[in-house]
């Protein structure tokens, strides 16, 4: 049996929300953790964050960009068709304290998952400022539902569209010359967190990163999510998804990111020749 689609909304171009009826991953979910799913039989195993969670209608939420073979299949799916198979919640929950003031740094759709860890960070009591950045207007979503989530919500764009023209790096150092800043989570592109890194070992503020590396089976076994952390070969998976920012080699995952790009585009054109043919 599958997990029924209780609710799907396209959130802008490509971008999608889909929420599920998946009551053994919602009991024990927590903020910064997340799930893998296969939408069909030879399909392929993808991680997605956690996005929201519903204890009491057993709702889970994701967020997803198509823009590969499986995540372009998934975005096919409607309301009422069931995902194949989903395992979760994975990984270690972000670790939530009251630190004073927490900076989340979210790019892309990667302020889906900031949301959950915002709002975990608020409840616990802290001060915290949201950062979201995209590069343009008509990828933001979620603004209102953020908002309740953080003290302050601020919005950076590439070309200026809404927000502050830029990047989320100049919002972010201007919160820190402005006040003491004891904590920043950043989520996102790995460029955007490699440079949240760089800014924040310079200003001297603690920092943490969710990694989204590869993964085939989110269980540690195939060794796909590794990373390197202070030196030593961590699992993405099971280790993480949380990492001390100041101590991931991120040129190590930016070149091994690289290696599947052309099977990446090999199986893109494939997903866009099925499509072609269901039409015809």
């Amino acid at each position: 049996m599958g997990y029924k689609i209780l609710f799907k909304n396209k959130l802008s171009e490509n971008l999608y929300e889909i929420t599920v009826d998946a009551p053994y991953v919602v009991k024990n979910a927590k903020a910064g953790q997340f799930i893998i799913l296969r939408v069909e039989e030879k399909g392929e195993r993808i991680p997605l964050t956690i996005a929201d969670i519903n204890k009491y209608k057993n709702e889970l939420t994701i967020v997803f960009m198509a823009v590969g073979y499986t995540t372009k299949k998934l975005a096919q799916l409607q309301a009422g068709e069931e995902i194949l198979d989903l395992v979760g919640p994975l990984g270690v929950p972000t670790h939530i304290k009251k630190h004073g003031t927490v900076v989340c740094v979210a790019g892309g759709y990667g302020a889906a998952p900031a949301y959950l860890i915002a709002k975990a960070y608020k409840d616990a009591g802290n001060k915290v400022y949201m950062i979201i950045g995209t590069r343009t207007e008509s990828l933001l979503f979620w603004e209102d539902k953020m908002k309740t989530a953080c003290d302050e919500l601020f919005i950076t764009t590439d070309d200026g569209s809404k927000g502050r023209k830029g990047f989320v790096t100049e919002q972010l150092k201007d919160i820190i010359n402005n006040e003491k800043v004891d904590m920043v989570m950043a989520i996102g592109p790995i460029p955007m967190m490699k440079a949240v890194a760089e800014l924040t070992r310079t200003e001297n503020v603690p920092a943490v990163v969710s990694m989204n590396p590869i993964m085939v089976d989110g269980t540690g076994m195939c060794g796909a999510c590794r990373l390197t952390v202070d030196g030593k070969i961590k699992f993405a998976c099971v280790d993480g998804p949380d990492f001390d920012a100041h101590k991931v080699d991120f040129n190590e995952i930016i070149q091994r990111g690289q290696i599947y790009k052309d099977m990446e585009k090999s199986a893109d054109h494939k997903c866009n020749l099925e499509k072609q043919a269901d039409k015809i």
